[in-house]
């Protein structure tokens, strides 16, 4: 499978799980500052997009030293680095788009963090965000997801528009079936596996599923 992992400038939480989620085959694209947290892990960015704001010169002689692509945009713009990264991205149309250190500092920028997911021009795109123990993926209608765990992991599901149908979700403690979740309610918060699987499907979405290793 032909996966993008894109290092956004937030939070490297406990590197070493976040290690865990990363593969040999990964093509890793950088948003500015992420550059250090690729950098931290032991990692050669194929590309690095962004205003530059964020990355020290001494690593951006580095990177240009050792051959990496680096695709610089003014700094007054109208879309975020992490944006101009995700773009990039899907115009190489990968299997998936895997986005890491996305969390922390900022409310507004991780919030945007997040919801860059729901882009419809992504659509065709299997989006998950990773930090450290918790891994997120993006559901659509009709989707079906089997979350590989143990039991007393926390799994929760975010609706992310008015109303989301025809949920189902077995494998946890308090199952669903043909449930509707609506925006903004907590009713489907901090879950949890009661075994080494769990399967959820939707009806119509789109929605966040979070898993939160134990």
């Amino acid at each position: 499978m032909h996966r993008i992992v894109i290092f956004a400038n937030g939070d490297l939480n406990q590197p070493d799980r976040l290690g865990v989620h990363l593969r040999p085959d990964d093509h890793i694209f950088c948003a500015d500052g992420g550059a250090v947290h690729a950098a931290t892990l032991g990692l050669t960015p194929d590309v690095i997009i962004g205003d530059l704001d964020s990355l020290p010169p001494d690593l951006a002689a580095q990177m240009t030293a050792r051959g990496v692509e680096i695709q610089r945009h003014p700094r007054h713009k109208d879309q975020t680095d992490l944006e101009l990264a995700f773009d990039l991205a899907a115009a190489r149309q990968p299997d998936e788009i895997m986005l890491v250190t996305a969390l922390g500092g900022r409310l507004d920028q991780m919030l945007g963090n997040i919801l860059l997911l729901t882009r419809p021009a992504y659509a065709p795109i299997r989006l998950t965000l990773a930090d450290g123990p918790q891994r997120a993926v993006l559901l659509r209608s009709g989707d079906r997801l089997t979350i590989a765990g143990q039991s007393g992991d926390t799994l929760s599901l975010i609706p992310l528009t008015p109303t989301v149908t025809g949920v189902s979700l077995s494998g946890v403690g308090w199952p669903l079936q043909q449930a509707t979740l609506s925006l903004g309610s907590t009713w489907s918060i901090s879950n949890q596996m009661t075994g080494p699987e769990a399967v959820v499907q939707i009806g119509e979405g789109p929605a966040l599923v979070i898993h939160i290793e134990n």
